[in-house]
């Protein structure tokens, strides 16, 4: 699995937070005058009880795309090659960089124990994810900001899925009102503060030197 670890206030990654989380926010608020069950469908992949023993869906593939459209620049969403099966990591990676900083968000396709969270649902096949920053810590390890739109992913995400859906019986986001799943949205992936962001939004330290894993297909 990849190493994880949530943003800092003073991580300067490129884009920079602020513009990371303005792109976030602009486009959830877009959604606002669609259905509540629209809007949290959208942007999470959420558990159809607050017990986390099943999901609603398994369309990572399908949410990625549209929310990686959603916060891409003009470039649009940037796909990469198939990162099992490149011919050179370190060049996969350099393209991938040199997106991002454009303003594109990345699709991230790789099997699901690697690209996951550690208490991810879905350890089986492929989860896809997406990146919208690179920056470098104060020592000098390179990370990728990712959003993984998966609820279930982290303890902290479970956490704070729980605390947001506290009082509604089996949680039931069907029927969240409009404005109660914008809070939802927003407060899982853009936290409460000026540049942390919520459990959503995590640093991945990609080792760009090494093709990913390969995917087992199952028939």
């Amino acid at each position: 699995m990849i190493k994880q670890a949530y943003v800092q206030a003073g991580d300067k990654p490129e884009p920079a937070l602020k513009e990371i989380k303005d792109r976030i926010a602009t486009a959830v608020d877009a959604t606002e005058g669609s259905t509540g069950l629209k809007r949290l469908a959208c942007w999470l992949q959420m558990p159809v009880d607050s017990a986390f023993g099943k999901m609603m869906d398994s369309n990572c593939q399908a949410r990625a795309k549209e929310v990686g459209a959603l916060l891409s620049g003009k470039d649009g969403l940037f796909t990469p090659a198939d990162l099992g099966s490149v011919l050179s990591a370190p060049a996969a990676w350099t393209g991938i960089d040199k997106a991002l900083k454009a303003g594109s968000a990345v699709y991230v396709n790789g099997p699901a124990d690697h690209v996951g969270g550690a208490q991810s649902k879905f350890t089986s096949g492929f989860h896809v994810i997406v990146f919208l920053a690179v920056g470098k810590d104060a020592d000098g390890s390179v990370y990728y900001l990712g959003l993984d739109p998966d609820v279930s992913a982290t303890a902290e995400s479970r956490a704070a899925w729980k605390a947001l859906v506290a009082g509604e019986p089996e949680t039931k986001p069907e029927e969240f009102t409009p404005a109660k799943s914008l809070g939802v949205v927003k407060s899982m992936i853009l936290g409460d503060g000026d540049t942390a962001f919520g459990p959503l939004l995590r640093k991945y330290y990609v080792d760009t030197t090494a093709k990913f894993p390969k995917i087992k297909r199952f028939v």
